[in-house]
């Protein structure tokens, strides 16, 4: 059955409408559908192209600036969570399901911003991606910068992922090390004879217990660095000294270091231990100063706050595009079975982005 959406609507009822269309990671083929038509039919001021199950719209109108807003259509596996449901009425509306905080409340004011604002002050692209709940190379945005780059360009990105509806700006870099370590083995009655892999570990883990996390302030926003062990294996057989023994960890650092030099830190932190890095996605800097997002940043009112977590935000700044978070719902409650958002932080990132995109204040 084909799927209607009315743009144009309330973006708390847009927002029922997108989560009761299930668009789990590879599957979003029947909303991207029903977007890619909703957009032609009702905004026909738009250009509009598709890759994909990606849906992009632009205006062209010879504006000095463009902003990219970008929100992903895909949702995590449904956990027991689907179909929407309401709680409370009124002032006090909240909308329960699948994808109701991650991301389709900023999904849903991006695409009634699309259909309603026809004279914007900027240039506007808007990108309704998807696979970005799963390995990165199958993400949308991704593929959108190899095969259509001229699309990523512009002055400021707004990624609608969930922030409380406050301005998260940046994100922290991450990365995953892996620590190994080497034994002999023997029997466990005659352990002597054999060295054991997982003790030798123990220093290691003891770093873990007593790294104090780096605090870095940038554009204002406080970066609090983590790291922690996240897996640990070993061992052979209940009667055998382990000869082997890796131990996974991860280190989210500031954006004011590069993956490289995260690395080389963790390099002299655990020296003298066999390291391996497995994976590196780089941070992303506040980019608060641009003037385009100190615009964003007036209309919002508030101040913004450092992302603590690494978003697609990176993939534009490492374009060169100072780029934020700003969405409904509470991150916390991202990929969870309780996941809901207020309808009144829906309607606040909507009269906030309307402020900030249009020429009269509204």
């Amino acid at each position: 059955m084909t799927t209607s959406l009315d743009l144009t609507a309330d973006p708390v009822e847009l927002t029922a409408a997108l989560v009761d269309v299930p668009s789990v990671s590879g599957d979003e083929d029947a909303l991207a559908g029903a977007v890619k038509a909703a957009l032609a039919e009702q905004a026909p001021h738009l250009e509009l192209a598709v890759s994909g199950n990606t849906v992009l719209a632009r205006t062209n109108l010879g504006r000095p600036s463009r902003v990219v807003l970008a929100g992903h259509l895909d949702t995590v596996p449904i956990n027991d969570n689907l179909p929407l449901r309401r709680t409370g009425a009124g002032g006090d509306l909240v909308l329960h399901g699948c994808g109701t905080v991650d991301m389709k409340g900023g999904d849903a004011v991006f695409l009634h911003l699309a259909a309603t604002i026809a004279e914007p002050a900027h240039d506007l692209t808007f990108i309704f991606y998807d696979c970005e709940e799963i390995e990165a190379s199958r993400n949308g945005l991704g593929r959108i910068e190899r095969d259509l780059p001229e699309w990523l360009r512009g002055d400021l990105a707004i990624v609608g992922e969930p922030s409380n509806g406050v301005i998260e700006a940046g994100c922290q870099g991450t990365l995953r090390i892996e620590l190994r370590t080497k034994g002999i083995r023997a029997h466990t009655a005659r352990a002597w004879m054999g060295e054991n892999a997982i003790h030798a570990m123990a220093p290691a883990l003891h770093k873990l217990d007593e790294y104090e996390p780096r605090e870095v302030d940038i554009d204002g926003c406080r970066y609090r660095e983590g790291l922690q062990a996240v897996k640990i294996t070993g061992g052979v057989a209940g009667n055998v000294v382990p000869d082997e023994c890796v131990l996974t960890i991860n280190h989210r650092f500031a954006p004011d270091r590069t993956a490289a030099q995260a690395v080389d830190h963790l390099r002299v932190l655990f020296e003298g231990f066999e390291l391996t890095v497995v994976d590196t996605a780089e941070g992303a800097l506040p980019g608060l100063s641009a003037p385009t997002a100190r615009q964003l940043v007036e209309a919002a009112g508030g101040t913004p706050v450092a992302k603590l977590g690494w978003t697609d935000v990176a993939r534009f700044a490492a374009l060169g595009i100072p780029a934020v978070n700003f969405g409904p719902g509470d991150p916390t409650l991202a990929h969870t079975q309780q996941e809901h958002v207020a309808a009144g932080q829906i309607t606040h990132c909507a009269e906030v982005l309307r402020r900030f995109l249009s020429r009269v204040s509204r």
